[in-house]
């Protein structure tokens, strides 16, 4: 009976797996989202809802549950993992830090929100997808000319924030007009690592420090270089946001007036709710994420491809490229993508037309070289899931019959054997002939 019930359940597993993220439906649905208490889930409803209104099934857990658990039988319960449980020394059930970071390479997603009281184990998270929070545990974001007026409390720590990064896939084509609340530390990203952004960023005129005391030396972490919330899209594409603010994703932040110090205009909402539910668009593939399908090439005049090229054969090398929509798949239009027919190095690198359509061609002559080729398409664009395409394919030299047998360049050549075929006949006749 015990072998039949654990037969049952993994049918069920597999079988869910298949309803929800899958190549032709990569948008997250299924959510484990961890608390330290459950009253976050009544503070922070408005982020939820907005989630649940977009399809997503969220399971609520606290953090310490010692049921909880990622994946069973080799199968993973969730797509998508929120994290909103800042003090947690360690988690519940099977999991930990490392199935944490197991769970994204194996590309799902994953939100964390910090706070001052962020723990050493949510501070390890964070530093193994990229960035690094401030050393000091009492350590605030600080800024005396970009706060908030309306609720300043004479710290200076709660941010009216509006340095956005510029890009239209991950933020929405629609511009956020007004600041975004923020209280609570800073973390910096390595610039030398290309798979952290910074999405939103401190004014030059933040530092970060403990504001219950006196500042008696220079702030490790200042000005710009101090990132508020940061996304990674790591290189299995799997997306991660990491946030120094748990009180930004909650009700009262989403729904409270703003005015930034030294600015007249006054927001009767903030910018947290329409950033951070376009950024959560984002984070779980509802855009920028793209396939590519029905990869061919052939020669020119052919609709077959072959098992290798000739050197000097004409062909012709096509691809159709798509983005998710959040609901359907739809064409992708760009003028950047290349193809690159490539041998230790690129014999050709070729942009590719496209229809406006989702089709992307070209046509080209193969290299004078012979040898084992590959049709290669790297494409990586902000905010997109990358493209890594290779299809290998060899090119031979001539074979002997197949050689043009009169040249144009060798007519000179040509003459020269006649010419020297007649003068010998010539000679003949006259040596034999001659007295």
């Amino acid at each position: 009976m015990a072998k039949f019930i654990t037969i049952l359940t993994l049918i069920f597993l597999l079988t869910t797996k298949s309803r929800s993220f899958s190549p032709e439906n990569p948008t997250d649905r299924r959510i484990l989202v961890l608390l330290d208490d459950f009253a976050v889930k009544s503070s922070h409803s408005l982020y939820f809802k907005a989630l649940k209104s977009r399809g997503y099934e969220l399971d609520f857990k606290l953090a310490d549950d010692p049921k909880i658990a990622l994946q069973r039988y080799g199968q993973y319960l969730y797509d998508g993992l929120i994290i909103f449980s800042p003090t947690i020394e360690r988690f519940g059930g099977s999991i930990n830090h490392a199935a944490v970071l197991d769970f994204v390479d194996s590309g799902h997603d994953l939100i964390i929100a910090a706070d001052v009281n962020a723990s050493d184990l949510i501070r390890e998270i964070a530093t193994d997808c990229g960035v690094d929070f401030d050393d000091d545990p009492a350590a605030l974001v600080v800024d005396h000319n970009s706060y908030a007026v309306l609720n300043s409390e004479g710290d200076h720590t709660l941010i009216a924030a509006d340095d956005f990064i510029q890009s239209d896939v991950i933020l929405g084509s629609k511009k956020i007009e007004a600041p975004v609340l923020f209280r609570g530390i800073a973390h910096s990203v390595n610039p030398v690592n290309n798979l952290v952004l910074k999405v939103l960023s401190a004014s030059p005129s933040a530092y970060s420090a403990n504001p219950k005391t006196k500042l008696l030396n220079a702030p490790m972490m200042t000005g710009s270089a101090i990132s508020l919330v940061s996304v990674v899209q790591a290189r299995n594409n799997a997306r991660i946001l990491i946030s120094g603010s748990l009180s930004m994703f909650s009700d009262r932040f989403f729904r409270s007036e703003v005015q930034k110090a030294g600015s007249s205009t006054r927001h009767e909402k903030s910018g947290n709710e329409q950033f951070l539910t376009e950024l959560s668009k984002w984070i779980f593939h509802e855009r920028g994420h793209l396939k590519a399908v029905n990869v061919r090439h052939h020669k020119v005049g052919e609709a077959d491809a072959p098992s290798m090229y000739r050197i000097s054969d004409d062909l012709e090398y096509a691809i159709e490229i798509y983005e998710w929509s959040g609901t359907s798949w739809e064409p992708y239009v760009a003028n950047d993508i290349q193809v690159q027919f490539y041998m230790m190095s690129p014999y050709v690198l070729k942009t590719l037309s496209t229809d406006q359509k989702g089709l992307y061609y070209t046509s080209f002559k193969v290299p004078d070289v012979y040898g084992v080729f590959q049709f290669k398409v790297e494409y990586e664009r902000l905010g997109y899931t990358s493209l890594s395409l290779s299809k290998q394919i060899p090119v031979r030299p001539f074979r002997h019959n197949e050689y043009e047998r009169f040249i144009t360049t060798a007519y000179p050549y040509y003459g020269t054997c006649f010419s020297m075929m007649a003068g010998f006949f010539i000679f003949t006749l006259f040596h034999l002939y001659s007295k």
